[in-house]
């Protein structure tokens, strides 16, 4: 066992020695806050805070964004954004309501003409973004609270917002209500751009540019159904919050498990825990589990690579109403090479023989203490 445990020291020493291990720092994670009132001709104004994790943005970032066709609906990301309709629901009662929230919420991203395509996620971080920005965080946060959206794409006008399906036709439309009329449903026109939250475009009207124009409705189906994590949102400036990751060892043998733990700073139970991975030569972090915190906010996670390499360990929690969301320390996990172990110790043991067998030989030739020499006669 004593030469099995030199041979692992010696393996990981000349891995070390061989691998220059960097530290890899997230970007900070990034609030916004955004204006609301609680009907379009309201006086009451509310101040709702989105949070979003460093994690999550990199999440996103580093996705596909390339676009194929009318590939607009992987875009559209509503169980990421699900906590702001939440919020939104608890001040509206009514649909209409609820979306000219939407509207209003969007309707502070200051405008920048963007190339490619980015998700929500990351389009609130960066804080601008055009039409098609605007209506991807549109649709997805309509959508999270229960609303019938599509995608409108005015190919002409080289312009896109959403269309909505609503249980009445719009009553605060300051204009002659729009729409379009798909299977024998009405998709009421929500522009997104146009700055001017609180006098902003409605739900049901339409700028100048898109009347009489035709759009290609591009339904939502293939929209995305899971994410990670999820954005923060809440009315009240959320506690920070931390959470903690820790490994049982920072080296194991190919094949053999690793135990993954943290918790969450205050205690938070049932909630989702991201661990996220990435190889040292490896330009993007992936999602390895998904996990929950129990009754005492504390998460563990059992894992066996089959890759020999060295790989950065983090984990992020996304918050919720009462506290934003954090990221951990990133751990670093060396993984050995089983066939390193067995080439290290059979050559510890060649090496052992061999010097036994040298010093043998040595004693041999070395005349034994009072032995007579023999005389010459």
């Amino acid at each position: 066992m004593n030469l099995i445990r030199f041979a692992m020291i010696t393996t990981l020493t000349v891995l070390l020695l061989g691998v220059f291990v960097q530290d890899y720092c997230f970007a900070a994670d990034s609030a916004r806050t955004y204006w609301l009132l609680d009907h379009p001709d309201g006086f009451t104004h509310y101040q709702l805070t989105v949070s979003v994790t460093s994690y999550l943005y990199e999440y996103y970032r580093s996705k596909d964004h390339t676009v194929l066709l009318y590939e607009f609906a992987k875009f559209v990301t509503p169980y990421a954004l699900k906590p702001v309709a939440d919020s939104l629901w608890s001040i509206y009662n009514d649909d209409e309501d609820f979306a000219n929230g939407v509207l209003m919420l969007v309707h502070q991203i200051p405008y920048e003409v963007s190339e490619p395509q980015k998700y929500p996620v990351e389009t609130i971080v960066e804080n601008k973004g055009d039409c098609d920005l605007f209506s991807f965080i549109a649709a997805s946060v309509m959508m999270a609270g229960g609303l019938d959206v599509v995608l409108l794409l005015y190919e002409e006008q080289g312009h896109m917002n959403v269309g909505v399906h609503l249980s009445h036709a719009p009553n605060d439309a300051r204009s002659t209500v729009c729409y379009f009329s798909v299977n024998d449903k009405r998709y009421y026109m929500a522009e997104t751009t146009g700055g001017e939250w609180e006098s902003g475009w409605r739900v049901g009207e339409c700028p100048d540019l898109l009347k009489g124009a035709s759009a290609h409705v591009i339904t939502l189906e293939d929209a995305e159904q899971v994410s990670p994590g999820q954005v923060s949102s809440s009315y009240s400036a959320p506690t920070a919050s931390s959470i903690t990751l820790s490994l049982s060892s920072d080296f194991i043998v190919e094949g053999n498990p690793i135990i993954i733990s943290g918790s969450i700073t205050p205690p938070h139970s049932n909630k989702s825990v991201t661990i996220y991975v990435r190889g040292l030569d490896d330009a993007e972090w992936i999602i390895l589990k998904t996990v929950l915190s129990d009754s005492n906010g504390q998460y563990s996670y059992v894992w066996s690579p089959n890759s020999a390499k060295t790989y950065y360990i983090s984990a992020s929690w996304s918050g919720d109403a009462d506290h934003s969301g954090a990221n951990s320390n990133t751990q670093t996990l060396n993984i050995i090479p089983i066939n390193w172990i067995l080439i290290t110790i059979i050559s510890i043991m060649s090496v052992t023989v061999a010097i036994v067998i040298f010093v043998v030989s040595r004693r041999s030739r070395i005349p034994q203490q009072n032995q007579p020499i023999p005389s010459e006669n």
